[in-house]
């Protein structure tokens, strides 16, 4: 994707040096400042604090932090520990862990000596594959999008709603759940987009309006309580939302709210759909209501919100009385009976183990373990 007409990915390395660089986005959509991570300390402090945020971008990050670990201290013992350190950055999306255990075994099995080396390479192959796979993505959901519009006997731009922030900045390029409506638009399909604002932490208005607004997609942002209203009024044709973790059942955990946004779409026949790269897939959860643990995280952001002035000065101000108590799970869980289907970069299936391990033969032996 491009900003101001630069092409960036949300995290790269700088080849003439071992560091990482990052979009910070918690400066977002205020001002556009990269980061420098030069530590495993500083990759985890990016996951946790959210400067780095989106399953797939906390998965690379956290192979990113194995690479910074192994330029420090090669040994068995330090590449554990960052290991440890990087897990316990945030409980909820599961691309971090999958990120963890596919690069921390293969550096591992080398000498110490080759370890920097060998991560570099397995980081730039899991960025490398980021991008393609949310690109396929983009490729069906756009197939997708494209025979809805078809279908309909209006000529009115096809109306999208999505909740959080599964763009490019969610990801290392291209996006998940963004990634269909980019693909539609460059091919000079009517789309508009019903951008949820996603409290507390405002990352459809601060990153999704930014994003779309980047690339010229029409889209509107709405407090997060209008869209069934929308729905009721026929203004809504497809939901469409990330995930950051999904069961093998078909479960979709994301950004808490999007379970109100699936039985609003149910209660008006209006198709939802995840867009869920293969490694979001949790093939270990079978029930993502009863196994998939809920990071709880800071009242702050509920009594808190950051907004800039007309002179562009940021602050932070207090919406709720002080003293007030505030609970802030960050995500929830819908049920895969409220999901129509899966947007996968294998393709489009049902929200169901059988029709997953359709696409993922491979993970059918793990069914019947």
């Amino acid at each position: 994707m491009k900003v101001q007409g630069q092409h960036f990915r949300s995290i790269w390395l700088e080849q003439e040096s071992q560091v990482v660089m990052v979009i910070d986005q918690q400066q977002l959509p205020f001002r556009f400042e990269i980061k420098q991570l030069a530590t495993v300390a500083d990759a985890a402090t990016a996951i946790a604090d959210m400067v780095v945020r989106g399953a797939p971008l906390i998965g690379a990050t956290a192979a990113c932090g194995l690479l910074l670990a192994a330029a420090k201290d090669p040994s068995d013992e330090h590449l554990s520990s960052a290991a440890d350190v990087l897990l316990a950055a945030r409980p909820t999306a599961v691309n971090l862990r999958w990120a963890v255990e596919r690069i921390l075994p293969r550096i591992l099995a080398v000498a110490p000596s080759d370890r920097f080396d060998l991560a570099r390479i397995q980081v730039e192959e899991l960025c490398e594959e980021d991008i393609a796979g949310n690109s396929r993505i983009g490729d069906h959901g756009f197939g997708l999008l494209q025979e809805l519009y078809l279908q309909r006997s209006t000529e009115q731009p096809l109306n999208i709603l999505t909740h959080c922030n599964a763009g490019w900045l969610a990801t290392v390029d291209w996006g998940t759940a963004l990634a269909p409506i980019f693909k539609a638009y460059d091919a000079g399909l009517q789309v508009h987009v019903w951008v949820d604002e996603t409290r507390p932490r405002n990352q459809g208005a601060s990153l999704t309006a930014w994003e779309l607004q980047a690339h010229g997609v029409p889209h509107t942002l709405i407090v997060d309580n209008a869209g069934g209203h929308l729905m009721q009024r026929g203004q809504v044709d497809i939901c469409i939302v990330g995930s950051d973790r999904t069961a093998r059942n078909g479960d979709v955990c994301n950004k808490i709210g999007t379970y109100l946004k699936a039985l609003a779409a149910y209660d008006n026949g209006i198709p939802f759909y995840a867009a869920v790269p293969s490694p979001t897939i949790d093939w270990s959860c079978r029930d993502g209501i009863k196994e998939i643990p809920i990071e709880e995280r800071a009242a702050e952001e509920v009594l808190f919100i950051t907004g800039a002035l007309d002179d562009g000065q940021t602050v932070k101000v207090r919406i709720a009385p002080e003293g007030n108590q505030s609970a802030n799970p960050a995500f929830d869980v819908t049920p895969h009976r409220l999901v129509t289907g899966i947007i996968t970069d294998r393709g489009i299936c049902g929200a169901d183990e059988e029709s997953l391990l359709k696409l993922y033969p491979e993970q059918r032996s793990s069914s019947e373990a």
